[in-house]
């Protein structure tokens, strides 16, 4: 694999290639090298100091070792062809030649290898949606919305239909098999749905979505943000996430044709045990001081921990177009955002179904015939029914207690996660917001 990458660097007339990885927030980072050293990167791997990266290591304990996953070589379309790059991802290492604990790459690996062990494999079909907004003034606070179309419109001469479409031939030529491409809800939201595919080439294909569409869009002169809620009264951005699991012959683990619902027991223990940690889960699914500002009623957005077929206030849905058709069974997870990072959320996600389904938890009945908005408390808590945290900081004192979904991340990312996430969350709790300006300086 290495001497074909090496020849398609050839081939592709690249310069230099990034060698990426993502830190525990789930912000991309890179190494650039000149195409000449990728044969020794591919053989030895490049070393770094990763003391500067959030969630890595300590000053003493700096050292790092890149190696890059071969399969992952994609050209930069919007690099200029006098220093046309290709991008790598990597596995992180440390000097002794073991895997770097706090490498959230390696933590859904090491999730997904616990599966491979029963001959299963994960299947991901991520929705990240996105805002393209233009500047309003010199600085970028406040951008209003780059077009006036809604959901599914459509016209010829539409400036936003240009860019996305720009968009999708982007990420097709770097390898992602676009499905579909749309105008979302929103003044200027629009969702790029890929193919589904292995966990770990999802969270891949979300990374590269994102850095993508923000590189294109800039040329344009846009701002492209996964921010879940970046404008007041708006539906917000999410990531919903389609889920199955299949067995080394291709069979989706998923379906039974006997069930009324055409689900398996493993199906129905998957979902118990994303609905049995679903509050510990939005710490890493939802992770943001802003993704609770999207969690709320009114919005399309999922509040309850619940699971339905046709009710879209439900935290997992099973879309109704794939009842009895064996490969197309998944259940749809609606309650993470964009901003997280893929490789936790994937990692995290899958952590909670396997627990529902080593345990064997019992799965709720789905609330497909319920207005849940229009329930009193006493009423959901009758049905068993609980609301997903309010705040990022409820969602982080869920996951303290929630030993699955620790174990998933480890203790060396979950540390370096939590401390980060705090410290994003007394940031925003001693700042003073326009809103308090507005509502008590004069009446307070």
């Amino acid at each position: 694999m290495a001497r074909e990458v090496i020849e398609r660097a050839n081939e592709d007339d690249v310069k230099f290639i990034s060698l990426q990885f993502t830190d525990v927030t789930g912000t991309v980072k890179s190494v650039d090298i000149p195409v000449g050293r990728l044969a020794i990167a591919l053989e030895d791997g490049i070393w770094f100091d990763g003391s500067s990266v959030e969630g890595f290591a300590r000053i003493q304990e700096s050292d790092m070792r890149l190696v890059p996953d071969a399969d992952t070589y994609s050209v930069l379309p919007w690099s200029q062809p006098e220093r046309r790059r290709a991008r790598i991802f990597c596995d992180i290492y440390t000097p002794d030649g073991t895997p770097f604990p706090g490498d959230p790459r390696g933590a859904l690996k090491r999730v997904l290898a616990r599966l491979n062990e029963r001959g299963w494999k994960f299947n991901v079909g991520a929705e990240p949606e996105f805002f393209l907004l233009r500047r309003n003034g010199p600085d970028q606070i406040h951008p209003v919305p780059h077009d006036v179309g809604g959901y599914f419109d459509f016209s010829a001469s539409d400036e936003a239909q240009r860019v996305r479409a720009q968009l999708m031939l982007a990420l097709d030529s770097m390898g992602l098999e676009v499905e579909m491409g749309h105008h979302e809800v929103a003044l200027g939201q629009h969702e790029i749905d890929f193919r589904f595919s292995d966990a770990l080439r999802a969270a891949d294909n979300v990374a590269t979505l994102k850095y993508t569409i923000r590189a294109l869009a800039a040329q344009q002169g846009l701002v492209a943000t996964f921010m879940p809620k970046p404008i007041y009264g708006i539906n917000g951005s999410g990531m919903h996430t389609h889920q199955s699991i299949f067995d080394a012959d291709g069979g989706n683990l998923f379906f039974s044709p006997e069930d009324p619902f055409r689900l398996s027991k493993v199906a129905y223990g998957f979902m118990a045990g994303q609905l049995e940690h679903a509050r510990a889960l939005a710490a890493v699914v939802a992770p943001t001081v802003n993704s609770y500002k999207r969690i709320v009623p009114g919005y399309e957005a999922p509040v309850y921990v619940c699971w339905a077929q046709i009710n879209r206030s439900a935290m997992i849905r099973i879309p109704s177009h794939t009842q009895g058709r064996d490969a197309s069974t998944r259940a749809e997870l609606r309650f993470p955002d964009p901003s997280c990072n893929p490789y936790l959320a994937f990692a995290s996600m899958l952590a909670a179904g396997l627990d529902g389904i080593d345990r064997e938890l019992a799965c709720p009945p789905p609330v497909n015939n319920m207005n849940i908005f229009e329930m009193t408390d006493a009423e959901l808590q009758a049905e068993g029914i609980q609301q997903l945290p309010g705040s990022l900081a409820e969602a982080l004192k869920e996951l303290e207690v929630d030993e699955v979904i620790k174990s998933a991340l480890g203790s060396e990312l979950y540390a370096a996660f939590t401390r980060a996430k705090w410290a994003e969350w007394d940031a925003y709790r001693t700042r003073v917001t326009d809103w308090e300006i507005e509502y008590y300086l004069e009446t307070a």
